[in-house]
């Protein structure tokens, strides 16, 4: 399913509108090509310029550290009875993992899965 909406161009007409009204804004200013090539991206910025705090914050990854390629979990659908995923749910926080658990569980003990 493709989550990206359909970009429409804009006709001749209306990229004249656009730029008119571009050219009427006191605010749009144009900035030099030499200006646009110095640019770089906030992540790259120096603390020397913003602060340590500051571009510690910029650069910062959001979220729990990611995990080597091997560890990380798959995601799967899984149809699974009502009355089962109720009784895990009920369990509270952490019902994924209880539910994880309880399969590698039965997988080892029916040597389905290696035992560590």
């Amino acid at each position: 399913m493709n989550r990206k909406p359909d970009l429409t161009m804009p006709t001749p007409a209306e990229d004249a509108a656009i730029a008119r009204g571009i050219a009427g804004d006191p605010d749009a200013v144009s900035l030099p090509t030499e200006q646009i090539k110095r640019m770089r991206s906030a992540r790259k910025v120096p603390e020397q310029v913003v602060g340590k705090e500051k571009a510690d914050a910029l650069v910062k990854r959001r979220g729990r550290p990611a995990k080597p390629a091997g560890e990380r979990k798959v995601n799967q659908t899984l149809r699974i009875d009502p009355d089962v995923l109720d009784a895990y749910k009920a369990t509270g926080s952490g019902w994924q993992t209880l539910m994880n658990d309880a399969l590698r569980d039965y997988a080892k003990s029916h040597r389905i899965l290696p035992r560590r």
